[in-house]
């Protein structure tokens, strides 16, 4: 067999599992999704031995002598280079009397067509299918099931693209109740005479954080999922859903979290020192020499490089946007470059704008509302391992099932003295 009818072959294979791939997609029954499964399995060991053996095989194969076929004997005492790969492969298909070999199980199995179909049926009608059973934890008061692998990497992608504050935090997946160990002093070089020498210095930690275990909760109306009908529509519709509420929460959290029950923010952490929260008037919002000076200023050098500006949408374009300074010369600016929108900056630095429930709007907020942060985001740690679990459970009072996802995750400050705080003060 020449390389140009493997190649065929090839493509007849690959069209068989993209039929089966489509059919999966729209049925339901599970004794037909489990043998669908079963079929692709053993399609795609196939396809991928018989891709191996195309590739090794040279672009032209060499025509046979005039004068006839190389005589049966000959062709038997020396086979040609690739033969025995190619009958190992033809066995696969049941020549020769050898039965079709199974490839591995895959390596995650809650990415199976099968599970995401078994969790559709179970997130729409609370009926536990034998492939979510071995993976579920069940009570006399609720059952769970881990959320498919496919559906939690489109909330992770769609959470750190929309979610402005969480795409820049630090990410970490560290033990709940283990203490981190921050930097609290760096060696320092001294000069030294001919005969003096230097003090010996010690590299210490002794400032620590430790993570706990909190859970961030998103419930789910039954009847917005009983509606979808489709595994397609359905993994849009409940990734959707659970986006919309946690990008909101954790904003939220990272920005003014309480600590209790939830992430502490960056707003509420005790430890960001004192002369680095600072309270401007009206009058000396609306100067530049203020900002520069009260400000800008606070913010060590060794912090300055990364920085960003959050605040609301109504403080940067009615008070940011448009200032000048003594010459006249514009301080905020809206550039239109290569990027697709325009690009806030003041002072040098990216303006991050943030919804009014996360930060208030300098014009409604009361005396003492923060109105503006500027600080690097990386030095808030967000810890979790981004793996959600859905429970289902019946509500009494409105006579109902409903679906709620929980997210195991904490954050806190991880350097307070990279943080600058800007509070709205009353006119003097």
């Amino acid at each position: 067999m020449n390389k140009k009818k493997l190649q065929k072959l090839l493509a007849k294979l690959e069209a068989k599992k993209a039929g089966l791939v489509s059919r999966s997609a729209t049925v339901e029954a599970v004794a037909e999704l489990r043998s669908i499964n079963t079929e692709l399995e053993g399609l795609n060991g196939e396809i991928t031995e018989l891709r191996g053996i195309v590739e090794s095989m040279p672009d032209e194969e060499e025509e046979p002598p005039a004068g006839g076929a190389t005589p049966p004997e000959q062709r038997g005492a020396q086979p040609p280079v690739g033969n025995a790969a190619m009958t190992q492969f033809l066995k696969s298909f049941g020549i020769g009397g050898q039965s079709q070999e199974r490839s591995e199980e895959p390596a995650d199995p809650y990415g199976t067509v099968e599970y995401r179909n078994a969790f559709m049926i179970y997130a729409k009608t609370g009926e536990i299918k034998p492939e979510l059973r071995a993976n579920a934890t069940t009570t006399t008061a609720d059952v769970s099931a881990v959320i498919p692998t496919t559906i939690l990497n489109e909330i992770i992608k769609k959470v750190t693209v929309y979610g402005q504050v969480f795409s820049r935090v630090r990410k970490l997946n560290i033990k709940g109740g283990v203490e981190v160990p921050i930097l609290a002093l760096k060696p320092v070089a001294t000069w030294i005479g001919e005969a003096a020498v230097s003090d010996k210095q010690k590299v210490q930690a002794n400032t620590k954080l430790t993570f706990t275990y909190f859970g961030l909760e998103c419930k789910v109306a039954i009847s917005l999922l009983a509606d979808t009908v489709t595994l397609a529509g359905f993994e849009t519709v409940i990734t959707d859903l659970i986006v919309e509420a946690m990008v909101k929460a954790i904003d939220m959290s990272v920005i003014k979290g309480t600590g209790i029950g939830q992430p502490k923010g960056i707003t509420v952490d005790d430890r960001v020192p004192a002369g680095q929260i600072v309270t401007m008037t009206p009058t000396e919002f609306a100067s530049w020499e203020s900002w520069k000076k009260k400000v800008t200023s606070k913010l060590p050098l060794a912090y300055k490089a990364g920085a960003t500006w959050l605040m609301a949408s109504g403080t940067f374009e009615g008070y940011i946007d448009g200032m000048v300074d003594d010459n006249g010369q514009p301080i905020g600016r809206v550039n239109y470059g290569i990027a697709d929108g325009p690009q806030e900056r003041f002072a040098g630095k990216e303006v991050i704008q943030v919804e009014d429930d996360v930060i208030a709007p300098y014009e409604s907020a009361a005396a003492g509302d923060v109105v503006a942060i500027l600080l690097n985001l990386k030095n808030f740690g967000w810890n979790s391992n981004m793996q959600m679990t859905m429970f289902r459970y019946f509500d009494h009072d409105t006579n109902e099932w409903v679906d709620k996802a929980i997210l195991i995750a904490d954050g806190k400050l991880i350097d307070p003295n990279g943080v600058v705080i800007v509070k709205k003060g009353t006119a003097s």
